[in-house]
């Protein structure tokens, strides 16, 4: 009776296993029929699983790029703001301090850079303005960036470079009082610069190059016109210790593009928006790796006033055309 029993219980379990397997294989079915596609099977292709990975780091990577952009640039002047003085101090470069001790009195307390919109009116701002203007008219680049010196007469013509004081119409260009704003206006750069990194203004000389700058959204015909790289100014111009830039157009409204960007080595941007009448200051050294973007619509112009502290390479200031040209006959 025993064996019988144990029998029965042992049919009556395998009938429970059957019936459940059956039940659960009918579950799956049904679940697949439920997840089927009402528009047909979903289409398949070769590396399927690759592609679709290959979509999802794309999508990390774009997440992390966007996410962390806004972190690696910071406005060190908006357009919209009035700054009376914004500075950021630097460690100077090791070469640049080496170099700067052969000129006592011109040795920069603190490296960096400083902005301020205090320092030059809207009336010498816009009397500056015309003075490029008018100039330029004369010439002016195929490319996007046409410059004019008004110290040793360079100016952008076509793909190169022309005297302005040899061109026909150029004598009666300029005024005295154009003159008169232009040296003022360095002189405020100058004692501005002496005062906020340390030194005494009289050691500062005005250097060449020193020049106005118009850029706009032109393609680059030759290397001039390329001004975005980044690039140092002491090792681009031998001559510079300390740079300054005017800028005469208002970032937004003139022109878009072409903000001041410095590169520092902690991998963060500090960007400058020019406004009219701004003036940014700082060293020349490796200390303020730099570029301007690329302007995309309008029409950026600035004046560029550098000074050295070797008195072999000063230059004077610019004199009117007629006197110059004067000199150049004699």
């Amino acid at each position: 009776m025993e064996a019988s029993g144990r029998q029965i219980k042992r049919r009556s379990a395998n009938r429970s296993k059957l019936k459940s397997a059956g039940t659960i294989l009918e579950e799956k079915e049904n679940e697949a029929k439920e997840n089927k596609s009402k528009y047909g099977p979903m289409p398949t292709f070769q590396y399927q699983r690759v592609f679709t990975r290959g979509i999802l780091i794309v999508g990390v990577l774009t997440v992390v790029y966007f996410g962390t952009k806004d972190g690696r640039e910071f406005a060190l002047a908006k357009q919209k703001e009035v700054i009376h003085h914004r500075a950021q101090d630097i460690m100077c470069s090791d070469d640049y301090r080496a170099e700067l001790e052969a000129f006592y009195g011109c040795i920069p307390k603190r490296c960096g850079r400083v902005v301020s919109d205090k320092l030059v009116s809207g009336t010498e701002a816009d009397a500056l303005l015309s003075i490029a203007k008018r100039g330029m008219a004369l010439g002016g680049s195929e490319g996007g960036a046409t410059i004019l010196d008004l110290h040793s007469g360079a100016l952008s013509h076509g793909r190169n470079f022309v005297n302005i004081y040899h061109l026909n119409g150029a004598k009666d260009v300029f005024k005295k009082t154009d003159i008169t704003f232009y040296k003022v206006v360095k002189t405020k750069i100058q004692n501005a610069v002496a005062h906020h990194f340390g030194v005494q203004p009289h050691l500062l000389y005005l250097t060449h190059p020193t020049f106005f700058s118009r850029l706009n959204a032109a393609p680059a015909l030759t290397a001039h016109d390329e001004y975005w790289h980044p690039h140092v100014d002491k090792e681009t111009y031998d001559s510079f210790h300390y740079t300054s830039l005017l800028y005469l157009t208002d970032y937004g409204h003139d022109f878009h593009g072409g903000r001041f960007i410095f590169v520092d080595g902690d991998n963060t941007n500090r960007t400058v928006e020019p406004r009219k009448g701004r003036v940014s200051m700082f060293t020349s050294g490796s200390e303020n790796l730099h570029y301007v973007e690329k302007v995309s619509s309008g029409t950026r112009y600035a004046l560029t006033v550098s000074f050295t502290c070797d008195q072999k390479h000063a230059i004077d200031d610019p004199m009117l055309l007629s006197s110059v040209s004067k000199e150049q006959k004699q």
